[in-house]
């Protein structure tokens, strides 16, 4: 083992200004001073061991001036002294001072203070000298019988080390324990003796747990704990236990202890899948999700209850908990009640629907009329987007639903109400019997509606599907109230003037000298620049509207009325009446034309809405069968397409997912035998406490190892040319948020290398933690040595260096040996990720660091580009399959991904293929990234333009 590999137990902050002091003047210090003075100056002796100083001269006056004393500050500073100190001469014997220390020790452990006693035995537990603990043995047994709890429990680990590391020192040490662990009454030791048992003698550990099975529930937490570990190593080796200790689990999900509970569920679902324990462990989590205030406590354990819902035998169980999962909505939280409402979604079925969506609409009811908490509209979001999810899935539950979210569309938050909206829409569209009942609520809220999107919506809506005469009336008396009085453009005017003077003093002389030969308004006047802020106020909703300039909403209504005006004619009969409908429509579009070419609203009107309207006068003034058609048919149909491709992609991911959910064993899959299977083989019955904590380290096995292309030695980056006197080379092994680079270094020469240094220095966000050790390398020898980099966010990054080194004998200054850069990739921390269009579209708005790149490719095929950057860049495609499908001779796509810090990183391809340069030409266009920080943008950026190109095989 390396020196850079060797256990470090004690880490000490040391200030960086301070001057390292000489050794005369510690032993000065450590001779003649006082207290203090003795206590600074071992402080000062411990760091600088630490750093590297051998300081043997000091080993004796420590022994002779400061082991005597016996202050307690003294005293802890000795332990950490004695433990860093090298304890053997260079032929690997033990120093003769140690037997000095061996004898103090001795007496601390038959010391009358509880505090010395047991910080020596925690002491005792990271010497790894058996000749210094032998000695100590028959102390170390009297700690087990000493009065103080504090001592006991320390000798119980000390006694524990020592017989896994120097089992002849103490080979009765199970017996021991065993004896100790049944006539002792306090939870900390109990633990500690019980822990050992399991490790050093699981037969006796579970003789213990035998007798006092029925005993279990009065123990303390910390002792429940490390039985439920025992359980489930001993169930899972040995699955005909299960029997004997189930009830033990059971019984512990009743436990005081959160963390108990919590462990002996999840242990009894891997123990049993009969739908009971099921059940009583899915209660026990929910319990803890309600009765634990910390939010990350609720999600791991949400977590938990959608993990025992992927498997599809436990679905069922968990269905009829629907009720009692939804108690988790009461958690003001919005990531929790995300995924609550999420699970709930996913176990919904026919027999609890009804239960949900009355649970639901209580919900929706609640955030009406509440505001003080900030996350409040967006939890009414996710409550209306649950019901539309069930509306959708359960046709029967759309009567019930419809109503309460109708009143949402004249909610402020506009996000809430464009959801309920989409959901009126599909439900319009759906389900034929219901399209009265939502043309009724539609008109009633309509006029409330203060939102323009939400307004446009509401109208396309109407437009569609009012079919019978009252209703077509009742939209014209709508759309009258909504506009106010017309023609809009005098009305103002009036309004305008009335305000500015008495009644009687208005002429039509002002009002003439705004308008032109052409019948147009003059584009700027002191009437239409200071208007009062009061009127505003009193202005129907799509007057307001259309003042503030906003006329997409006016190109809106010309379909609406067009729509209306035909299918009115269409079912009236009478003339007359025909006609006063369709001039009464041309009469609001004309008036809207005019006022979007006066200077009255704040924005004029665009060009596209001026055709969109004309267009619309000119169908109403011909009224052709074909414009019928396409006005009152193709639309429907058009609506009706899109939301069946919907559909269908929903039940094609929904497919997929009960795919995933489902794997069934093939018939040719190997069968695993336990007793056959290799030590490094993960199976299901794998230790999953083990695989726990490797994943904590960071250790685990990735999906990778399989693949024998995927080995280390297709990682291995060259540092040093083969004839450079020093070989060096790296395996650059990247975990989450450090860099471990294992660099072996080849002696090339006939000499001695003494003091050879790794020296590197990082560019970009990383940090070295530490500096490599130096080494001697003999002739030909060869050295591995460890680095540490830190990274602290997601960009491209280069570690340099230099390798120097002194060769034995000779008189000349260090050699140096410069090192290749290494480069570290982005793609190591990024990961495709999902989001919604409308987060993107935020995220996209509110990102500061944009970086466009040209694309310079070989490929020809636009999806094949797409698909090329996808794979080298690691993002995912937000744009669905279907849009992407065909071929047009451009493509447009948004893709995502997230780094592993929580870093967004957005791109917008736009590419196309120039076909009058011929079948073979590349394709074109460009590629716009967009991150929060600058590192992030430039560093997939220089990603995109290294792998652009198609490298041949």
């Amino acid at each position: 083992m390396t020196a850079a590999e060797n256990v470090c137990y004690t880490l000490i902050n040391v200030p960086n200004d301070s001057e390292p002091p000489s050794e005369v003047s510690l032993k000065a210090d450590l001779e003649k001073g006082e207290i203090k003075a003795k206590t600074e100056a071992l402080k000062k002796v411990i760091i600088m061991i630490l750093n590297g100083e051998k300081l043997p001269g000091l080993l004796m006056t420590i022994i002779r001036f400061v082991l005597p004393l016996q202050d307690h500050t003294i005293k802890k500073l000795l332990l950490v002294f004695w433990e860093i100190v090298p304890k053997t001469t260079t032929d690997g014997k033990l120093l003769q001072e140690m037997i000095l220390v061996c004898d103090a020790y001795r007496k601390d452990l038959q010391h009358p203070n509880e505090f010395i006693r047991g910080s020596t035995l925690r002491f005792l537990c990271k010497l790894k000298e058996s000749e210094l603990l032998e000695p100590l043995m028959p102390a170390i047994r009297a700690c087990l019988e000493h009065r103080h709890s504090y001592v006991r429990r320390n000798a119980v680990l000390a006694i524990y080390t020592i017989y896994r590391n120097f089992e002849n020192l103490i080979p009765d040490a199970p017996e021991l324990i065993h004896d100790f662990l049944v006539n002792e009454k306090d939870a900390s030791c109990k633990r500690n003796a019980f822990m050992m048992l399991i490790h050093a003698d699981q037969d006796r550990a579970l003789d213990y747990l035998s007798t006092c099975i029925d005993q279990v529930h009065t123990f303390g937490d910390i002792l429940q704990l490390v039985i439920v570990e025992l359980i489930y190593k001993v169930c899972h080796a040995n699955p005909s236990e299960r029997a004997r200790f189930i009830r033990c689990i059971y019984n512990l999900l009743q436990s005081s202890s959160p963390a108990v509970k919590y462990e002996a569920a999840g242990t009894l679902v891997t123990l049993s899948s009969a739908p009971t324990a099921i059940k009583a462990a899915a209660q026990c989590y929910i319990d803890l999700i309600i009765k634990e205030s910390d939010n990350n406590v609720k999600l791991i354990v949400l977590d938990r209850l959608i993990e025992l819902k992927e498997h599809p035998t436990h679905e069922r169980v968990l269905q009829d908990l629907v009720m009692d999962i939804l108690r988790v909505l009461s958690t003001p939280d919005l990531e929790v009640r995300k995924k609550t409402l999420q699970l709930a979604l996913d176990l919904v079925s026919s027999r609890n629907v009804e239960e949900l969506v009355i649970v639901l609409k209580k919900e929706v009811i609640k955030t009406n009329n509440v505001t003080e908490h900030e996350d409040t509209d967006k939890f009414r979001q996710l409550l209306v987007r649950t019901l539309h999810s069930c509306s959708v899935r359960f046709p029967d539950m759309a009567a019930n639903v419809i109503p309460v979210l109708m009143e949402f569309l004249s909610d402020t938050n506009e996000a809430a109400a464009a959801d309920v909206l989409e959901f009126v829409r599909e439900a319009i569209q759906r389900f034929d019997n219901l399209r009265p009942l939502i043309i009724e609520k539609m008109l009633e809220v309509f006029h409330a509606i203060r939102t323009v999107k939400i307004y446009r919506g509401a109208l396309w809506i109407l437009g569609e599907y009012c079919s019978t005469k009252e209703d077509i009336q009742s939209v014209m008396t709508e759309v009258r109230r909504s506009l106010g009085e017309i023609p809009i453009v005098e009305n103002e005017i009036k309004k305008e003037t009335g305000e500015g003077k008495p009644e009687e003093e208005v002429s039509a002389a002002p009002a003439a000298k705004l308008v032109t030969e052409m019948g147009t308004y003059v584009t700027q006047s002191a009437l239409s620049s200071s208007r009062p802020s009061k009127k505003e106020e009193d202005r129907p909703p799509l007057r307001g509207f259309l003042m503030d300039g906003d006329f997409y909403v006016a190109a809106s209504l010309a379909t609406t009325l067009t729509k209306v005006a035909l299918r009115y004619v269409a079912i009236v009969q009478d003339k007359k009446r025909q006609n006063s409908f369709v001039a009464e429509s041309m009469l609001i579009m004309a008036t809207i034309l005019h006022l979007g070419k006066s200077s009255l609203p704040k924005k004029p009107i665009t060009d596209d809405d001026v055709d969109r309207i004309s267009l619309c006068l000119k169908v109403l003034s011909e009224c052709s069968p074909l414009m019928n058609d396409i006005f009152n048919k193709e639309c429907r149909k058009s609506l009706s397409h899109m939301l069946t491709v919907r559909l269908e992609e929903e039940k094609l991911s929904q497919k997929k997912e009960s795919e995933k959910r489902n794997v069934l064993v093939q018939a040719d899959d190997p069968i695993s035998f336990m007793q056959l299977t290799a030590k490094n083989e993960t199976s299901s019955k794998e230790d999953q406490f083990q695989l726990s904590l490797l994943a904590a380290m960071g250790t685990t096995l990735k999906k990778e190892a399989n693949d024998p292309m995927a080995s280390k030695l297709n990682k291995v980056t060259q540092l040093t040319g083969f004839s450079d006197p020093v070989y060096a080379e790296a395996y650059v092994h990247v975990n989450q948020y450090d860099i471990v680079l294992d660099v072996l270094v080849v002696n090339q020469t006939n000499d001695t290398l003494q003091n050879c240094t790794l020296e590197l220095a990082t560019l970009g966000d990383l940090k070295l933690v530490e500096k490599p050790s130096p080494l001697t390398l003999a002739p030909h020898d060869f050295a591995n040595i460890k680095a540490n980099v830190k990274v602290a966010s997601t960009e491209n990054g280069i570690i340099f260096g230099n390798i120097v080194y002194d060769v034995s004998g000779a008189a000349s200054d260090r050699n140096c040996v410069v090192l290749s850069d290494i480069h570290i990739d982005i793609m190591d921390y990024i990961q495709p990720a999902s989001c919604t269009d409308a987060e993107f579209r935020q995220m996209w708005a509110e990102f500061e660091w944009e970086n466009k790149v040209t694309v310079n490719t070989n490929i020809a095929d636009l999806n094949e580009y797409l698909h090329h950057i996808l794979s080298s860049t690691n993002m995912k495609c937000l744009t669905p399959e279907k849009a992407l499908s065909g071929f047009c001779g451009f493509m447009a796509a948004n893709l995502y991904a997230r780094s592993i810090f929580g870093e967004d990183a957005l791109a917008n391809v736009s590419i196309e293929k120039p076909i009058h340069l011929g079948p073979d030409a590349p394709v074109n266009g460009h590629i716009r990234i967009r991150a929060k920080s600058q590192g992030m943008a430039l560093s997939l950026g220089d990603k995109i333009n290294l792998s652009q190109k198609k490298t041949s095989a």
